[in-house]
């Protein structure tokens, strides 16, 4: 098993995605700098969470340009599985493999909180590994984490089962979704299924000594999914 992980300046996750893959892998992935044109040959690319280039412009734009992202890109595009969480997620729409946008969270505060995750599309080839319908209890942690789309292009996102992971209450409450994100969607895959992008961080719901091992479940299954 192959993996790849893309970090620029900024990014704070890095190591906690080595360190999950590692765990449940038993080999740690190979470490790319944004500078880097050689990714090698992934099953999976991750591109994880932070601050890249300190959230200039836009967040992810500038890591959009690096030249690691511009071989991710041609990878995506030849049908290599690629994930991004939180930051990564903000890149990857900014490289135009996601559609939507990723703007300020509704409440216009950062959020830092666990939320309650209903899994969908397990029929597409990254999600392969889950069930429709799966709960999986998973942290957030962002300021710009609120998903956006005209209405045309979230029609399309329903119509194509590109939904992945959606918001749902955990114990009954009203303020369920972090962020107010249309269709309280929390990630999204592309229209092939072999991109996926979420802004929940499962690399930090590994065990109970966090408090929970959702996020094992899902990096596991997204992991095996990505040999198939």
């Amino acid at each position: 098993m192959n993996v790849a992980v893309i970090t620029f300046p900024g990014s704070n996750c890095d190591r906690d995605i080595i360190t999950a893959v590692t765990d449940i892998t038993g080999k740690a992935p190979s470490l790319i700098w944004h500078k880097d044109r050689d990714i090698g040959s992934p099953d999976l690319v991750l591109v994880p969470g932070g601050f890249s280039f300190g959230d200039y412009l836009r967040c992810g734009a500038i890591a959009a340009q690096s030249p690691a992202m511009d071989e991710v890109f041609e990878f995506a595009r030849r049908g290599g599985m690629v994930m991004g969480i939180c930051n990564g997620f903000q890149i990857l729409i900014e490289t135009g493999l996601l559609p939507g946008a990723l703007i300020r969270n509704k409440g216009l505060k950062f959020v830092c909180r666990n939320t309650a995750l209903n899994t969908h599309q397990s029929g597409k080839p990254i999600m392969a590994g889950l069930e429709d319908g799966q709960k999986l209890i998973i942290p957030v942690a962002h300021n710009e984490g609120q998903f956006y789309a005209d209405d045309d292009t979230l029609k399309k996102i329903e119509d194509n089962g590109q939904i992945a992971f959606t918001y749902t209450p955990m114990n009954g409450e009203a303020d369920y979704n972090p962020n107010g994100a249309a269709l309280d969607i929390a990630g999204i895959t592309s229209e092939n299924g072999r991109v996926l992008g979420l802004m929940p961080h499962p690399e930090r719901m590994m065990s109970a000594a966090v408090g929970g091992s959702d996020g094992r479940i899902m990096l596991r299954a997204i992991i095996e999914a990505s040999q198939s």
